[in-house]
């Protein structure tokens, strides 16, 4: 096949034009971040700006509004949701792709049917509850609609299948219990999915603007995406370089995060999809 053939380059350009579209909001957020006030809304894509501001504006972000809290917020509600998700969802995955008991396809159909449940449906009864429970204004409000994933039942479940039962048979005869055989063996196998889900919850609840806006009113709690309303409601909140200078500190993490799993992330995904 001819190196000039469409079938060879056609894809990589539609691919290439996706990766442009999806990057320009991130490209424009950091040259926002960068202009002084009275080129913000210059439309011009020119990386260089006339008039630099960057120093100013990251400073002020950093200074106006706690984000160095609104971080660590972050870090502590991602953190506690993933510990606990990981902890509920893989003895619940290796139970239903491994063990035969009564019911189990049953329940499988259920936490397939489950993930058809939007979060906003549930949040209502939620928040009477934790009201009721004098538990909203806490970290544990913010995690607690969370703390069982049914995705992550569904994606470790689809990883676990293909673990070899002669495997696990012979542990059992090697005096393994059900957990060690759970914990030890089989989810030391399928690690990429366990990084594949840790970058989709820790994504997925860093940026949650939703329920945090519902359960929180205290700005010492606020986690990231809800420091930023705090933020706008300042008297800087009209400065969109300050903004989006805030904006840019809180996304840089998450996209740390995600170049540094990537390779995982990506084995992950195709180890749960080709099952």
């Amino acid at each position: 096949m001819s190196a000039l053939s469409p079938r060879r380059w056609l894809p990589h350009l539609v691919l290439g034009l996706g990766a442009l579209v999806m990057l320009l909001p991130f490209y424009w957020m950091i040259l926002t971040a960068i202009r002084s006030p009275s080129e913000i809304f210059d439309i011009s894509l020119w990386p260089v700006p006339k008039h630099f501001a960057g120093i100013e504006n990251f400073t002020q972000a950093a200074t106006s509004v706690p984000m160095a809290r609104f971080m660590l917020n972050g870090v502590i509600v991602c953190g506690g949701i993933l510990i606990v998700q990981v902890l509920t969802a893989v003895p619940a995955a290796y139970a239903l792709a491994k063990l035969r008991f009564p019911g189990r396809r049953l329940m499988l159909s259920l936490v397939i049917a489950a993930l058809c449940v939007p979060m906003q449906a549930l949040a209502l009864p939620l928040f009477v509850g934790l009201a009721k429970a004098q538990l909203l204004n806490t970290y544990f409000a913010m995690m607690a609609p969370f703390l069982l994933s049914v995705f992550a039942i569904f994606l470790f479940h689809q990883s676990f299948r293909s673990y070899p039962d002669e495997i696990i048979e012979a542990a059992r005869l090697d005096g393994f219990s059900e957990l060690e055989i759970c914990w030890r063996l089989v989810l030391r196998g399928s690690l990429p999915s366990l990084a594949a889900f840790a970058v989709f919850s820790v994504v997925a609840h860093w940026n949650d603007l939703y329920w945090p806006m519902i359960v929180v009113t205290r700005t010492e709690l606020a986690p990231p995406p809800l420091g930023m309303l705090f933020f706008s409601d300042a008297e800087t909140g009209a400065n969109y370089g300050a903004l989006m200078a805030g904006a840019t500190l809180i996304t840089a993490p998450i996209v740390l995060c995600f170049l540094a799993a990537r390779k995982q992330f990506v084995a992950g995904i195709t180890m749960t999809g080709v099952k």
